[in-house]
């Protein structure tokens, strides 16, 4: 058969390549790099994203976490809640990076991104989009006659492994970089404790 020829395998994949980028030209859609974030109050996130459309020029671009109706979405730049503190950063490969600041526990949202083409109909947002969880540090405290267990707890599991730092009466508590901190006898001291690298208040637990 003419498949089996040099030429015909050549052919065929030629022909496959092109109905695949055919079909990626048709393709409305928005890629986020991560699907749910938890981090810290007062820390700074970023998430991402980039998208894909058929044919036109792109006319606009932002986040938004709300809208009102059909087509009145609230732009995250314009959004008072968040003002001087969001920022989206464009690349030249569609991509989009959204930062936003000082994070508040009312920031905990659902974020999506939208774009809008010079083409009839020609808008498009991404759902489902990037679940932030915005938490904040507290030190709880598990005894026995002759244990006490500290524990850095949070009301989700914060992204990207952290490590912890416990600090007694300011002082930092070498080799102690895990959630949780026991000791053997019970103490009046004061205990601390925060999140390496991200930029959070520490909590402390003063008995």
């Amino acid at each position: 058969m003419v498949l089996r020829t040099a030429g015909g395998h050549f052919s065929l994949l030629v022909f496959l390549w092109s109905v695949a980028v055919v079909q990626s030209q048709n393709v409305w859609s928005v890629t986020y790099t991560t699907q749910s974030i938890c981090t810290l109050k007062g820390s700074t996130v970023e998430m991402s994203c980039s998208y894909t459309y058929p044919s036109g020029t792109v006319t606009s671009t932002f986040w938004f976490t709300k809208k009102f109706d059909v087509e009145n979405y609230v732009n995250l730049i314009n959004d008072r809640n968040y003002k001087g503190r969001v920022k989206d950063r464009s690349d030249k490969t569609n991509g989009h990076t959204l930062r936003i600041t000082d994070l508040r526990e009312s920031d905990s949202a659902e974020y999506k991104f939208r774009f809008i083409t010079d083409q009839t109909g020609g808008k498009y947002s991404g759902y489902p989009g990037v679940t932030l969880s915005v938490t904040d540090l507290q030190v709880k405290v598990a005894t026995t006659w002759w244990l006490m267990t500290l524990t850095c707890s949070t009301t989700c599991t914060l992204t990207g492994n952290p490590t912890y730092i416990w600090y007694r009466n300011s002082t930092i508590v070498q080799g102690a970089s895990s959630p949780s901190y026991s000791l053997y006898f019970k103490t009046e001291d004061s205990f601390y404790c925060a999140v390496k690298d991200i930029n959070s208040p520490a909590v402390c637990e003063c008995d």
